[in-house]
């Protein structure tokens, strides 16, 4: 059986939409018939998202973070109190709030209904469920603890949302002073600057060299501003084009683990990412091969994803995992010293959890005392350019009232 998304009328009037489970369309518009109903659409759930009709729809034809992580706890919650996984995922569509949602909730449990496993059906949405994610329902099935492995993964879905919160919310404050110290010094240099030059005009006077570079700054900003938005665009643009390429890429992500202030940001952003993954296909029984494939899979930066490939290779010829990552030199060696005494215990798993715990917190601090910098760093850099500005108009006041007297 398939999932089928319907519009209909009722004996009222009255337009019905929802979703039903049908051999075919032909079959659904039969049962909406049998209830009294007359069907006017009646279209596999997955439908919308192709053709014109749905790329009128195409804006929010996506799970967010938190719909996916609202979901994947509550099929934790419903099949670890024991009910059978097509009952848990038809609740899901009939309380989803959003129809697409309930759409896609529908699509997959047709599909299970079907005979298909949960991870082939999630495999149908790939932009909704990631491979990872697909990853460790497979595991889940494997082991018979998919409750379990759906309740750790909403734990790191929960705890990854609310570390990106916290680090977008830490630089929003830098980032809105930046914004308004532009917006003034743009003001100041296209409409200030130049009233008060007119002045200076007037009188015919010897304009200080500071004032001089100041009237020339202002008549680029007020004539030339739209090449200056084009080049950044190109500049952008090209960026992009080339960070698409492996090599400089590669370059560039090696390069951004030994920035300064934002190397350890992006190196413990990437460390906190692989343990928390590693942590939860160890607990599901995946093989530490297969682990540590999925788990580099997860890392943005491509140098750490390469030093990944090669603990890989150590680990296949029979090296320690702690030893393997270690030869890297690219994680904390927090985390490899955890994972030695995890070996020792026979405990990997925990921990991978305490490294992940411990990273994130730092992550945090550094974030915090990264913002705290820039914080007075841009007052500073704002007062300096005001400060220029104001000397840049007061100079010539003061060398006309010194003539004057």
């Amino acid at each position: 059986m398939s999932a089928f998304r319907y519009e209909a009328i009722n004996a009222t009037g009255k337009t019905l939409k929802g979703v039903l489970e049908a051999d075919s369309a032909r079959a659904g518009r039969s049962q909406l018939r049998t209830q009294g109903l007359t069907p006017l659409v009646v279209e596999p759930a997955a439908s919308r998202a192709h053709g014109a009709r749905g790329q009128r729809l195409a804006l929010g034809r996506k799970l967010s973070q938190r719909e996916q992580a609202i979901l994947t706890r509550q099929l934790a919650s419903l099949l670890i109190a024991g009910l059978p996984l097509d009952e848990t995922l038809s609740v899901l569509s009939e309380q989803a709030e959003r129809d697409y949602v309930r759409e896609l909730m529908a699509s997959i449990r047709a599909e299970v209904v079907g005979g298909h496993s949960f991870a082939n059906a999630l495999s149908q949405h790939p932009r909704d469920f990631p491979e990872i994610y697909r990853a460790l329902v497979a595991a889940g099935e494997h082991t018979g603890k998919l409750g379990v492995v759906l309740s750790r993964l909403a734990d790191y879905i929960e705890q990854s949302n609310a570390l990106k919160q916290k680090i977008l919310l830490a630089f929003t404050y830098p980032a809105v002073v930046t914004c308004i110290a532009f917006g003034i010094v743009t003001f100041l240099l296209s409409y200030v600057v130049p009233q008060v030059a007119n002045v200076f005009v007037s009188t015919k006077q010897a304009l200080p060299l500071l004032t001089v570079m100041m009237l020339a700054l202002s008549g680029y900003v007020r004539h030339w501003w739209w090449a200056t938005l084009i080049a950044v665009a190109i500049v952008v643009w090209l960026a992009r084009r080339i960070l698409e390429q492996p090599g400089p890429r590669l370059a560039f992500d090696r390069w951004a683990l030994t920035a300064p202030l934002f190397g350890k940001l992006v190196r413990g952003y990437n460390t906190v990412r692989f343990a928390s993954t590693l942590g939860i296909l160890t607990a599901a029984g995946v093989p530490i091969l297969r682990a540590l494939q999925a788990a580099g899979e997860t890392l943005s930066n491509r140098a750490m994803h390469e030093n990944i490939d090669d603990a890989i290779v150590r680990v296949r010829e029979g090296t320690s995992l702690s030893r393997a990552l270690g030869n890297t030199r690219t994680f904390p060696p927090v985390l490899v010293h955890l994972i030695r005494s995890g070996e020792a215990t026979g405990d990997v798993t925990t921990m991978l959890d305490r490294a992940s715990d411990g990273e994130s917190r730092e992550l945090e601090r550094r974030t915090m005392f990264l913002t705290s910098l820039l914080e007075p760093l841009l007052i500073l850099a704002m007062g300096g350019v005001v400060l220029v500005i104001v000397l840049a108009v007061m100079m010539p006041i003061i060398e006309l009232n010194n003539l004057v007297q």
